[in-house]
Protein backbone atom coordinates (compact mmCIF):
# COMPACT_ATOMS: atom_id res chain seq x y z
CA UNK A 1 0.00 0.00 0.00
CA UNK A 2 1.42 3.38 -1.03
CA UNK A 3 1.63 6.52 1.12
CA UNK A 4 -1.41 8.11 -0.57
CA UNK A 5 -3.53 5.00 -0.13
CA UNK A 6 -2.48 4.70 3.52
CA UNK A 7 -3.40 8.32 4.21
CA UNK A 8 -6.77 7.92 2.54
CA UNK A 9 -7.47 4.80 4.59
CA UNK A 10 -6.53 6.64 7.78
CA UNK A 11 -8.86 9.49 6.82
CA UNK A 12 -11.72 7.07 6.24
CA UNK A 13 -11.10 5.39 9.59
CA UNK A 14 -11.14 8.75 11.38
CA UNK A 15 -14.27 9.78 9.54
CA UNK A 16 -16.00 6.54 10.53
CA UNK A 17 -14.84 6.93 14.14
CA UNK A 18 -16.34 10.42 14.29
CA UNK A 19 -19.68 9.24 12.86
CA UNK A 20 -19.82 6.35 15.35
CA UNK A 21 -19.00 8.72 18.21
CA UNK A 22 -21.71 11.10 17.00
CA UNK A 23 -24.19 8.23 16.94
CA UNK A 24 -23.48 7.46 20.58
CA UNK A 25 -23.88 11.12 21.51
CA UNK A 26 -26.98 11.82 19.39
CA UNK A 27 -28.70 8.57 20.38
CA UNK A 28 -28.03 9.23 24.07
CA UNK A 29 -28.54 12.98 24.40
CA UNK A 30 -30.77 13.63 21.40
CA UNK A 31 -29.76 15.63 18.35
CA UNK A 32 -31.00 18.99 19.65
CA UNK A 33 -29.04 18.73 22.92
CA UNK A 34 -25.81 17.35 21.42
CA UNK A 35 -22.93 19.61 20.40
CA UNK A 36 -19.84 19.27 18.27
CA UNK A 37 -17.85 19.52 21.53
CA UNK A 38 -19.68 16.41 22.75
CA UNK A 39 -18.86 14.59 19.52
CA UNK A 40 -15.19 15.57 19.64
CA UNK A 41 -14.91 14.48 23.27
CA UNK A 42 -16.58 11.13 22.57
CA UNK A 43 -14.40 10.52 19.49
CA UNK A 44 -11.29 11.56 21.47
CA UNK A 45 -10.32 14.08 18.81
CA UNK A 46 -9.94 17.81 19.02
CA UNK A 47 -12.92 19.84 17.87
CA UNK A 48 -10.69 21.24 15.14
CA UNK A 49 -10.02 17.72 13.85
CA UNK A 50 -13.75 16.95 13.77
CA UNK A 51 -14.32 20.07 11.65
CA UNK A 52 -11.68 18.87 9.19
CA UNK A 53 -14.01 15.99 8.31
CA UNK A 54 -17.45 17.51 8.92
CA UNK A 55 -18.38 21.16 8.74
CA UNK A 56 -21.47 20.95 10.93
CA UNK A 57 -23.54 18.83 13.28
CA UNK A 58 -26.17 18.71 10.54
CA UNK A 59 -23.79 17.05 8.11
CA UNK A 60 -23.01 14.29 10.61
CA UNK A 61 -26.73 13.80 11.15
CA UNK A 62 -27.23 13.27 7.43
CA UNK A 63 -24.40 10.69 7.46
CA UNK A 64 -26.16 8.83 10.26
CA UNK A 65 -29.43 8.85 8.34
CA UNK A 66 -27.57 7.55 5.29
CA UNK A 67 -26.43 4.54 7.34
CA UNK A 68 -29.99 4.00 8.53
CA UNK A 69 -31.47 4.18 5.04
CA UNK A 70 -28.88 1.71 3.76
CA UNK A 71 -29.72 -0.77 6.51
CA UNK A 72 -33.44 -0.46 5.77
CA UNK A 73 -32.91 -0.88 2.02
CA UNK A 74 -30.76 -3.97 2.59
CA UNK A 75 -33.52 -5.52 4.71
CA UNK A 76 -36.17 -4.64 2.12
CA UNK A 77 -34.18 -5.99 -0.84
CA UNK A 78 -33.39 -9.24 0.97
CA UNK A 79 -37.05 -9.77 1.87
CA UNK A 80 -38.42 -8.97 -1.57
CA UNK A 81 -35.93 -11.31 -3.24
CA UNK A 82 -36.92 -14.05 -0.83
CA UNK A 83 -40.63 -13.59 -1.51
CA UNK A 84 -40.69 -13.36 -5.30
CA UNK A 85 -44.10 -15.01 -5.69
CA UNK A 86 -45.97 -12.30 -3.78
CA UNK A 87 -48.39 -10.06 -5.62
CA UNK A 88 -48.20 -6.27 -5.39
CA UNK A 89 -50.59 -5.88 -2.46
CA UNK A 90 -48.73 -8.51 -0.44
CA UNK A 91 -45.44 -6.79 -1.24
CA UNK A 92 -46.81 -3.51 0.09
CA UNK A 93 -47.79 -5.33 3.27
CA UNK A 94 -44.31 -6.85 3.47
CA UNK A 95 -42.69 -3.46 3.00
CA UNK A 96 -44.63 -2.03 5.95
CA UNK A 97 -43.73 -5.05 8.10
CA UNK A 98 -40.05 -4.74 7.17
CA UNK A 99 -40.16 -1.10 8.21
CA UNK A 100 -41.62 -2.14 11.56
CA UNK A 101 -38.94 -4.81 11.93
CA UNK A 102 -36.32 -2.17 11.17
CA UNK A 103 -37.91 -0.03 13.88
CA UNK A 104 -37.51 -2.89 16.37
CA UNK A 105 -34.03 -4.02 15.29
CA UNK A 106 -32.49 -0.56 14.81
CA UNK A 107 -34.60 1.80 16.94
CA UNK A 108 -31.99 4.57 17.06
CA UNK A 109 -31.58 4.73 13.28
CA UNK A 110 -35.33 4.52 12.84
CA UNK A 111 -35.83 7.37 15.31
CA UNK A 112 -33.19 9.48 13.54
CA UNK A 113 -34.96 9.05 10.19
CA UNK A 114 -38.44 9.53 11.63
CA UNK A 115 -37.49 12.67 13.55
CA UNK A 116 -36.14 14.15 10.35
CA UNK A 117 -39.24 13.07 8.41
CA UNK A 118 -41.51 14.60 11.07
CA UNK A 119 -39.42 17.71 11.71
CA UNK A 120 -39.80 21.19 10.28
CA UNK A 121 -36.08 21.73 9.66
CA UNK A 122 -34.55 20.65 6.38
CA UNK A 123 -30.98 21.24 7.55
CA UNK A 124 -30.06 23.32 4.52
CA UNK A 125 -27.33 25.34 6.20
CA UNK A 126 -23.85 23.88 6.40
CA UNK A 127 -24.63 20.58 4.75
CA UNK A 128 -22.58 19.80 1.63
CA UNK A 129 -24.62 18.80 -1.40
CA UNK A 130 -23.05 15.33 -1.46
CA UNK A 131 -24.23 14.39 2.06
CA UNK A 132 -27.69 15.85 1.60
CA UNK A 133 -28.23 14.52 -1.90
CA UNK A 134 -27.06 11.01 -1.02
CA UNK A 135 -29.53 10.92 1.86
CA UNK A 136 -32.34 12.20 -0.37
CA UNK A 137 -31.42 9.68 -3.08
CA UNK A 138 -31.68 6.78 -0.64
CA UNK A 139 -35.04 8.05 0.57
CA UNK A 140 -36.23 8.30 -3.03
CA UNK A 141 -34.97 4.77 -3.71
CA UNK A 142 -37.13 3.55 -0.85
CA UNK A 143 -40.12 5.48 -2.16
CA UNK A 144 -39.36 4.10 -5.62
CA UNK A 145 -40.02 0.55 -4.39
CA UNK A 146 -43.45 1.61 -3.23
CA UNK A 147 -44.19 3.39 -6.51
CA UNK A 148 -43.16 0.29 -8.47
CA UNK A 149 -45.42 -1.92 -6.33
CA UNK A 150 -48.36 0.40 -6.96
CA UNK A 151 -47.71 0.31 -10.71
CA UNK A 152 -47.54 -3.48 -10.61
CA UNK A 153 -50.76 -3.64 -8.63
CA UNK A 154 -52.53 -1.50 -11.23
CA UNK A 155 -51.21 -3.80 -13.98
CA UNK A 156 -52.43 -6.82 -11.99
CA UNK A 157 -55.78 -5.01 -11.50
CA UNK A 158 -55.51 -5.52 -7.74
CA UNK A 159 -55.03 -1.77 -7.14
CA UNK A 160 -57.29 1.03 -8.34
CA UNK A 161 -56.30 2.33 -11.76
CA UNK A 162 -57.48 5.90 -11.01
CA UNK A 163 -54.68 6.51 -8.52
CA UNK A 164 -51.70 8.77 -9.15
CA UNK A 165 -48.95 6.37 -8.10
CA UNK A 166 -46.46 9.03 -6.94
CA UNK A 167 -48.99 10.94 -4.84
CA UNK A 168 -50.38 7.69 -3.47
CA UNK A 169 -46.91 6.45 -2.54
CA UNK A 170 -46.17 9.70 -0.70
CA UNK A 171 -49.49 9.49 1.15
CA UNK A 172 -48.92 5.85 2.09
CA UNK A 173 -45.42 6.69 3.32
CA UNK A 174 -46.71 9.61 5.40
CA UNK A 175 -49.55 7.51 6.85
CA UNK A 176 -47.27 4.68 7.93
CA UNK A 177 -44.73 7.07 9.45
CA UNK A 178 -47.54 8.58 11.50
CA UNK A 179 -48.75 5.16 12.62
CA UNK A 180 -45.24 3.98 13.54
CA UNK A 181 -44.70 7.20 15.46
CA UNK A 182 -47.92 6.69 17.42
CA UNK A 183 -47.11 3.03 18.08
CA UNK A 184 -43.66 3.94 19.39
CA UNK A 185 -44.72 6.84 21.59
CA UNK A 186 -48.18 5.86 22.78
CA UNK A 187 -47.79 2.20 23.69
CA UNK A 188 -49.00 2.63 27.28
CA UNK A 189 -51.93 4.78 26.20
CA UNK A 190 -53.01 2.19 23.62
CA UNK A 191 -52.73 -0.61 26.15
CA UNK A 192 -54.50 1.02 29.09
CA UNK A 193 -57.22 3.00 27.31
CA UNK A 194 -57.96 0.82 24.28
CA UNK A 195 -56.60 -2.64 25.16
CA UNK A 196 -54.56 -2.52 21.96
CA UNK A 197 -50.92 -3.35 21.35
CA UNK A 198 -48.73 -1.25 19.05
CA UNK A 199 -48.60 -4.24 16.71
CA UNK A 200 -52.40 -4.35 16.52
CA UNK A 201 -52.52 -0.64 15.74
CA UNK A 202 -50.01 -1.06 12.92
CA UNK A 203 -51.77 -4.12 11.52
CA UNK A 204 -55.17 -2.41 11.60
CA UNK A 205 -53.84 0.76 10.01
CA UNK A 206 -52.10 -1.21 7.28
CA UNK A 207 -55.26 -3.11 6.38
CA UNK A 208 -57.30 0.10 6.33
CA UNK A 209 -54.77 1.80 4.05
CA UNK A 210 -54.60 -1.19 1.71
CA UNK A 211 -58.39 -1.40 1.47
CA UNK A 212 -58.46 2.24 0.38
CA UNK A 213 -56.23 1.56 -2.63
CA UNK A 214 -57.49 -1.88 -3.66
CA UNK A 215 -59.69 -2.37 -6.69
CA UNK A 216 -62.92 -4.34 -6.44
CA UNK A 217 -61.10 -7.26 -8.04
CA UNK A 218 -58.35 -6.97 -5.44
CA UNK A 219 -60.85 -6.99 -2.57
CA UNK A 220 -62.79 -9.89 -4.06
CA UNK A 221 -59.65 -11.99 -4.45
CA UNK A 222 -58.93 -12.01 -0.70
Amino acid sequence: MGIHERKEKEKEIRRRDIIEAAERVFFTKGYDHATMDDVAREAEFSKRTVYVYFNSKEQIYFEIMIKGYRLLLEMLKADLQKEKILNAVEKIRRMALIMYQFNRDYPDYFKAIMEYENGELDFQKGVPDQSREECYALGEELLGYLIEMLKRGIAEKSIRSDLDVVKTALILWACMIGVFNTANRKGNYLKHYHSMTPEELISGALELVIQSIQSEKGRDSK
